[in-house]
């Protein structure tokens, strides 16, 4: 697997021709997979060379590490990382500050981010950094509200006249993942900025599907659209389900395995193939997974019953019954012919979303979610399960990571 690593033993390209890169808030790497899978020319010619990423979770920076080289991976609270030594060395700063803070599904306050949470701030850390290192470019990404709130207001202030980055010019977007070709329709905040002397502010890359487009192209490694038309969204269900194993998942991941490739001793690694894993449910969740039909939810279990063991058991929940807003998509089952809902930390969990196998009476397994997030099948994973599905459900996408990609690297060679 070709490497964004700047070990030239890594498979990086050769310094001369490359497009330095530092990621920020890394997590497992799904924006630098992203960059990597961008090859104009062919296997192996990503542009794209990271010299340095900056992840505090240790599961996700040696994850990081074990898939984009560790010698430059540093795996600390970014108010402790100096990017002095970096400054005038780096193109592109990328990354995505923990969103949760933004996040619509805060229980505390699910109208509007909470002003208060101390994760909000971690943004003036990210402006910290490109202040002392001048990109050229910078992509931050975030959930959509995000461009609803302080935080970003204060990001604004800071490109204006008279800020520390006045020499740098915004554009910002929602982007649906499903737009570039993912399986998933995954809306995310992308807010792009253009130093001032690099020319023209890049605008964001433009889509090449879409809800209503042309003929669907089934398949993860879709060909290039050449005619200008929107091909249709892709479906999760041949492009994903197709390909994983039609039996029941492992319970847990391969025993007796452990490494340290940033000195703390942890579970793996353990290859995306490897990741086909899922609880272990009661009665009563299997008895609600076989009535929910296709494309249903926790509505289906409605005045519905079943003998469980030897006891006449009500399927649904007073709770259930009496909310008929809000989110459709509890113990939903996903569509086959659709792009998935947005993969989240506890995909594995069908009472959080609309996380059940389109066709089999189970949630999906943590291999199923990457895929669906785009990790190849050879990626390498660190940690216990609960890590690695927090890395899986934080990533950027893989697919709307390499349309970034193309966009940066068409503006900064032209």
């Amino acid at each position: 697997m070709a490497s964004l690593s700047s070990d030239p033993a890594a498979g990086a390209v050769p310094a001369e021709s490359s497009i330095t890169v530092v990621d920020l808030f890394s997590g497992a790497g799904g924006f630098s997979a992203g960059f990597r899978a961008y090859e104009p020319d062919g296997p192996g010619s990503s542009p794209f060379r990271s010299i340095a990423a900056v992840e505090f979770d240790e599961a996700a920076a040696a994850t990081y590490a074990a898939n984009f080289g560790g010698s430059h991976v540093a795996n600390m609270d970014i108010a402790l990382w100096d990017a002095r030594p970096y400054a005038g060395k780096v193109d592109v700063i990328m990354g995505g500050p923990p969103c949760q803070g933004f996040s619509g599904l805060h229980r505390n306050n699910p109208e509007k981010p909470k002003a208060d949470d101390p994760r909000n701030r971690l943004w003036v850390e990210y402006v910290r950094v490109v202040k002392d290192i001048q990109p050229k470019i910078f992509v931050l990404e975030n959930v959509d509200r995000f461009l609803s709130s302080q935080e970003f207001d204060g990001l604004k202030a800071a490109t204006a006249e008279g800020g520390p980055l006045a020499n740098y010019t915004l554009r910002w977007k929602v982007l649906n993942s499903a737009d570039y070709g993912v399986p998933q329709a995954r809306r995310r905040a992308i807010v792009i900025a253009t130093r001032n002397d690099v020319g023209e502010p890049l605008e964001h890359p433009r889509p090449s599907h879409s809800r209503e487009g042309g003929p669907a192209q089934p398949g993860l490694d879709e060909p290039e659209d050449t005619s200008g038309e929107l091909l249709r969204w892709v479906p999760v269900g041949p492009t994903v389900f197709a390909r994983t194993p039609k039996d029941a998942p492992d319970l847990d991941l391969p025993p007796d395995r452990a490494k340290d490739p940033l000195g703390v001793l942890l579970p793996g690694p353990f290859k995306t193939t490897e990741l086909h894993i899922g609880r272990s449910p009661t009665a009563l969740s299997k008895a609600r997974y076989r009535a929910i039909p296709p494309g249903g939810n926790r509505h289906d279990l409605r005045n519905k019953w079943e003998v469980i063991e030897g006891v006449d058991t009500y399927l649904s929940t007073p709770s259930w019954d009496r909310h008929n807003s809000g989110s459709g998509d509890v113990m939903g089952r996903m569509h086959f012919d659709r792009p998935s809902v947005t993969i989240r930390t506890e995909f594995y969990k069908p009472e959080k979303g609309r996380y059940l196998h389109p066709r089999s009476n189970r949630p999906i397994t943590h291999y199923e979610a990457a895929l669906i997030q785009g990790f190849p099948a050879d990626f390498e994973w660190f940690g216990s399960k609960i890590q690695i599905a927090r890395q899986i459900g934080n990533a950027v996408p893989v697919g709307l990571g390499r349309s970034l990609a193309q966009a940066i690297h068409e503006r900064l060679k032209g």
